[in-house]
């Protein structure tokens, strides 16, 4: 099953149907075209697209867009805090574009430690991968796939924003600051990648 998020609004890709808002059977590659479509420029909220060949559908997918790959993670300190960011005016978690040659995991722990500003995070395990679609202004569509890992710190909070990259602030949250600040102004691909990372420490 994937979740791709267009404009926030939700398309899910899967095997069987899903009680969503509006479902298609997968025919062709005309079907995901139409689901876009849909997503883009109506005010359908959520799709199901669904067949019994998941592969076939998401490489049809895949081949609609340039695809871009990036990494980040959700960062613990030892109170149990998730370090945020703040960009454009929404909280989101450090990530950022892989580069050439780099794996998933060193890419998630350069992208954190430039648009924070801390040293040595240490990597524990790869959580998950969101995906979303956005316009480049050249009129390209991308299908960006971010993979999150979970991190560590304990060392001395060096921690300041990037402001070359439109950084405005770097931020430890708890739990209840993540339910009434982050949650409220962040994108639903976070906030899927923040509850997937606490079901992951509750089982």
């Amino acid at each position: 099953m994937y979740k791709v998020f267009v404009n926030e609004k939700k398309l899910l890709l899967s095997k069987q149907s899903e009680n969503l808002e509006k479902t298609l059977g997968y025919e062709n590659v005309t079907s995901l075209e139409i689901a876009l479509d849909l997503l883009e420029n109506t005010s359908v909220k959520e799709l199901n697209v669904y067949g019994e060949n998941l592969n076939e559908i998401w490489a049809e997918f895949r081949k609609l867009f340039r695809i871009i790959e990036a990494a980040g993670g959700l960062v613990n300190n030892p109170e149990g805090e998730i370090l945020f960011i703040k960009r454009l005016g929404k909280w989101d978690l450090p990530k950022g574009k892989m580069e050439k040659g780099e794996s998933r995991e060193e890419s998630a722990v350069r992208e954190i430690e430039e648009e924070t500003g801390l040293a040595h995070v240490e990597l524990v395990r790869f959580i998950n991968t969101t995906y979303h679609i956005y316009v480049e202004r050249n009129g390209d569509k991308v299908l960006k796939c971010t993979h999150w890992f979970e991190m560590n710190f304990s060392g001395e909070d060096t921690s300041k924003p990037q402001i070359e990259e439109g950084i405005t602030e770097v931020a430890w949250k708890n739990t209840a600051q993540i339910e009434d600040e982050v949650f409220p102004g962040t994108f639903k691909n976070i906030k899927l990648i923040v509850q997937e990372f606490r079901d992951l420490k509750t089982e």
